[in-house]
């Protein structure tokens, strides 16, 4: 058994997964630190409601509120855990974007352009187009795909410019991203769309029930009842398999991690790199427009359309997404996933206590801080590794020289 268990933990894909995993760690750890530094400075705080704090921080997740005697009350919150999936599936999306990228040797930032350009696209075919005249479930397909088309567009954009030019697709990303949102309030500020019926919402655009358009539901709504959650997580899920088999078991994906490797030793080898660092990008952006398409064309979503203050967050908690699951597509799912649940945490830090929801947010840094920091975790753990091989090989001697 030992032997076992020391051969599993000489494979390089178990330091990486261990790396992710204290990676989390400490950053649950220090977010459990800062409730208890909080409450102890805070006068409004007891001692019961820091545990509290810090019972939620780690199993915030399966709290159901509190009972009729104002104690947390533990279990399987159908709501919390739908409304957990219904927000990791722009978070998995836009996490492929950026892993797809970085394996082919390619780091898109660019992830928030692509994805307030697919919401543009999204969100104006899903509202223009009259459900009268064309099936709601066709105009959903429709602008499902021409959000990809936007967001691939988009993301080509840098790719051209790193392959003709070599220009560093960071700098060109970051420029793509403000051009994305000046031309996004540019256009919802110039339409029909902004939401003037419920209360006056000008700065919202209508949610596509308005159309009659919305992603089919699959069931999910009646298993995880009271919450947001529809068909969109499934098709996240079944587009992470499909980038999988794309990136390891196809010429096309074995080419384009050739790129990222070594892009002249790819170029002497035949392979086109202009046109596959321009492909990788594409995609990228089509994945992150995606994402943006499967979240708001949920049908009870409002898009705020003054974009132009701020990039969506969602397109940067893509990268610690990507760095958590290694940039594995497969791995991805559940970084997606472990991401939204600290979103639902924060909202249960909010609701049930006495602290506020940025606890949460200093989580998710301090976790993409060390996540940047996972090889120097790996390089701990290898030489953990080669430390207790020496001590083995050391008995083994002595055991020797005794007999």
């Amino acid at each position: 058994m030992k032997e076992i268990l020391s051969r599993w933990y000489a494979k390089d894909s178990v330091k990486k997964i261990l790396s992710s995993l204290i990676s989390i760690l400490i950053g649950l750890c220090v977010g459990a630190l800062l409730v208890l530094i909080t409450g102890i400075f805070k006068s409004t705080i007891s001692g019961k409601g820091i545990w509290e704090g810090i019972r939620i921080v780690f199993l915030g997740i399966l709290s159901t509120g509190r009972d009729a005697n104002g104690a947390l009350s533990w279990g399987l919150n159908a709501s919390n855990l739908g409304n957990m999936l219904f927000r990791a599936t722009p978070l998995i999306m836009t996490g492929l974007s950026v892993g797809v990228a970085y394996k082919t040797g390619l780091f898109n930032i660019g992830a928030p352009g692509q994805y307030l350009m697919g919401t543009m696209t999204s969100l104006a075919i899903a509202l223009s187009i009259p459900s009268e005249v064309v099936p709601a479930w066709l105009i959903w397909i429709i602008a499902v795909l021409g959000a990809a088309l936007a967001g691939a567009l988009w993301g080509a954009i840098p790719g051209i410019v790193k392959a003709f030019f070599n220009i560093n697709e960071v700098i060109a990303c970051i420029m793509t991203n403000w051009i994305a949102a000046n031309v996004v309030t540019w256009f919802f500020d110039g339409s029909g769309f902004c939401n003037v019926q419920e209360y006056g919402k000008t700065g919202y655009i209508y949610p596509t029930r308005y159309n009659n358009v919305a992603t089919v539901k699959l069931g999910l709504d009646k298993l995880f009842a009271g919450s947001q959650v529809n068909g969109g997580i499934i098709f996240a899920i079944l587009i992470a398999i499909g980038m999988y088999i794309l990136i390891n078991k196809t010429t096309l994906g074995y080419q384009l991690k050739a790129c990222g490797s070594n892009r002249n030793a790819a170029k002497y080898a035949g392979i086109k790199d202009r046109r596959n660092i321009i492909l990788s990008m594409a995609i990228s952006g089509a994945l992150a427009g995606v994402g943006a398409a499967l979240y708001w064309l949920s049908g009870n979503t409002e898009f705020v359309w003054s974009t132009y203050q701020a990039l969506p967050a969602v397109g940067f908690n893509g990268i610690p997404v990507a760095l958590l699951a290694l940039n594995n597509p497969i791995g991805v799912i559940f970084t997606g996933i472990f991401m939204a649940m600290l979103n639902i945490v924060g909202q249960q830090l909010t609701n049930l206590t006495a602290y506020n929801e940025y606890i949460s947010d200093v989580i998710i840094a301090i976790i993409v801080y060390m996540a940047a920091f996972s090889l120097v975790i790996r390089v701990w753990l290898e030489g953990k590794s080669k430390k207790k091989a020496i001590a083995e090989e050391s008995k083994e001697v002595t055991k020797k020289e005794e007999e």
